[in-house]
């Protein structure tokens, strides 16, 4: 009988966890999507033109405080620190690095939308 109950517990842990997380992904889902549609924007426009050492730290620092926020979200939690952290990063980007006119335009609306994903906190988002 005991036996039963630690397996039953186990299990209904564990369904509780997976519950939150698929919780998480649904309702932070696109705000998701809108961080990994930023990183990988500013991959490519690290890739396009090579950066030098301060201009490589500043791409370091955006892709580093997206994937903070990002990992924060996969858990269920909006946390505007670090997504203040990431809207800042990108605008040093977009401000201070060698970008084509089309890279610096997308980067652009990059951070206008992470704005208002801050504005809204992920609600509607």
């Amino acid at each position: 009988m005991q036996f039963i109950s630690r397996r039953w517990i186990a299990i209904a842990t564990l369904l509780f966890a997976l519950t939150g997380i698929i919780y998480a992904q649904g309702r932070y889902g696109r705000a998701r999507g809108l961080v990994d549609r930023v990183q990988r924007n500013l991959h490519r426009a690290e890739e396009l033109t090579p950066p030098n050492e301060k201009e490589k730290e500043r791409y370091h620092n955006a892709q580093h405080h997206l994937s903070e926020f990002d990992r924060r979200l996969s858990e269920g939690k909006f946390d505007k620190d670090k997504l203040d952290q990431a809207i800042d990063d990108v605008k040093n980007v977009v401000e201070h690095n060698t970008l084509s006119p089309e890279h610096r335009d997308v980067l652009t609306r990059d951070l206008a939308e992470l704005r208002e994903l801050r504005r809204t906190r992920g609600e509607g988002y």
